[in-house]
Formats: structure tokens, sequence, C-alpha cells
């Protein structure tokens, strides 16, 4: 999985990694509660001879600062700022678990900005404040903290219970490394971020091409939901990855890219026709 290192940049507010033309198409990753720019790496050296490849630290991740109050919304607002930071217009979007969320949220205000988006391994509902499986899932995962676990100690487990079958071993060492250097602040407020997210009501309005790319043994994002939701956004694709679990683009990278191409070289071609 070794490629050449990405250029990153710190630019104000915000972190992040990007390789190739800066004039090509821009196309944004956003990671998960659990990733960070990195994560992106094998991407960013697959697409770069064909667009500006950029991947972001969330706010609270690697370089970038943490907000002063921490929702799906607000992660969005911070998203719109990182964008007009970086003067890109209509981006590809491609958003894993929470940063599916964040695109989700982020097409509300601005259903016309993006060229298209992957939704990967996401859901457009978390469920009620005050359900039960909603409380069981955050105790699970900040309990271990609570009692004195560090994201570091914890990080081995974590990943271990994210992926599938026979994940990429350099792909798996990035994701425990990214999991063990996530600040434990920006877990915790993240985690809570998820509870009472719900944008299926806005399914129906995303109107740019949009694939969902789900893995077969993801237990967060299951296939099934992730194939259901698919049925409700107009003309959009869905892709399932058999024996992947929820890190995909870690687990199994040149699948992941396999199936992110086909749907990039469709937008293209579609972009090109359009403008002629």
């Amino acid at each position: 999985m070794s490629q050449p290192a990405p250029m990153i940049t710190k630019d104000g507010r915000f972190a992040y990694e990007s390789a190739g033309d800066p004039g090509a198409i821009p196309l944004i990753f956003l990671h998960g509660i659990g990733g960070a720019a990195r994560a992106w790496r094998h991407q960013l050296a697959t697409f770069d001879d064909r667009f500006h490849a950029i991947a972001w630290d969330m706010p609270g991740y690697g370089g970038s600062v943490p907000l002063a109050s921490v929702s799906i919304a607000a992660l969005a607002d911070a998203f719109q700022q990182f964008i007009e930071q970086l003067g890109v217009t209509k981006p590809v979007l491609v958003g894993h678990s929470i940063g599916g969320m964040i695109v989700q949220k982020w097409l509300v205000q601005f259903p016309q900005l993006a060229r298209a988006v992957v939704l990967a391994q996401t859901s457009p509902a978390f469920g009620k404040t005050d359900g039960d499986w909603q409380k069981s899932f955050i105790a699970a995962r900040l309990g271990p903290l609570d009692r004195g676990e560090t994201m570091k100690s914890l990080a081995p487990s974590l990943v271990k219970e994210l992926v599938g079958d026979d994940p990429d071993p350099e792909g798996l060492e990035l994701a425990r490394e990214c999991m063990a250097s996530v600040p434990e602040a920006s877990y915790r407020t993240m985690m809570l971020a998820l509870i009472g997210f719900d944008q299926r009501g806005s399914l129906k309005d995303i109107s740019v091409p949009t694939l969902l790319l789900s893995g077969s043994k993801d237990n967060n994002a299951p296939a099934p939901m992730m194939a259901k939701t698919a049925t409700y956004i107009p003309s959009a694709d869905y892709v399932e990855l058999a024996g992947v679990g929820h890190l995909a683009n870690l687990e199994r990278p040149e699948a992941f890219d396999a199936a992110l191409s086909r749907f990039l070289e469709a937008v293209v071609a579609k972009t090109q026709v359009t403008a002629q």
C-alpha cells in the first residue's frame, strides 16, 4: 500500500492532505470518528492523476482546531468553511461514516454545490436521543474510557471489531494508528454528536449523482440498511463490497478505489456531455 507522500497543509483552522493538480476537479474525502486525513492516502495516490484529491482532518483531529460545540450541523458548517477556504467549486465529496453524515447535512444547506457525492458506510439516522440501542452503543464505546483506558490502548480492539474478512495488513495498521491518535475529547464529542441525527426526510431531495457504498460485513452501517437508503435517493447507485467491514478504503483499498473510479468516470463523462 506504499504510495508517494501527499502534501500536508495546516491552513488557518483546518489541516488537510492533498495530491494532484489544483486545477483539476476537486475530490474531497471526509473520514470517520476513528480516522484522520491520512487514512485516505491510498485514495489520494490513486486519484491524483485525474483529480485534485483532498482529505481534511475534521475539527479536533490532526492539526484542525476543535469546535467550541460539536454537532453534525456544526461540523457541516465547518466543512463549508473549509471548502470556501480552499476556494474550490463543484467538488465530488466522499464521506465515510460520520463523514457521510456531515455530507448529508451539508447537502440540505447547499444542495447544488457538489458535483456528486459518495456516502460510504454511513447512515441517514442514528435514532432517538433516549433510545435503548443508542444508549448501549454510546456506553459500549465510551465506557472503557470512563474506566481508565486510553485511545492508544483501545485502538487494536476497536479496529478489530470494525473490519471484515482478510483486511489488508498495511491498511489495518494505518487504521490502528489513526484510531490511537484520536484525541479522547474529540472521540467523546463526536460519539455524542451522533445522538439524534436523522436526515431520512431529506434523502428524497438529494439531486446530485450519488453512490452508496457498503460492506457486507459492516455491523455499524449494515449493508441492508444502506441498500434500502439508496432506494430513497433519486437515481442513486448502490455498491456492496463482499466480505468488507466498516473500513472499506483501508481493508480493501483496491476494491474501494475500483468502485469509486467507476462512479467517478460516469460522473465526469456526464459532466462533459452536459458542457458540450
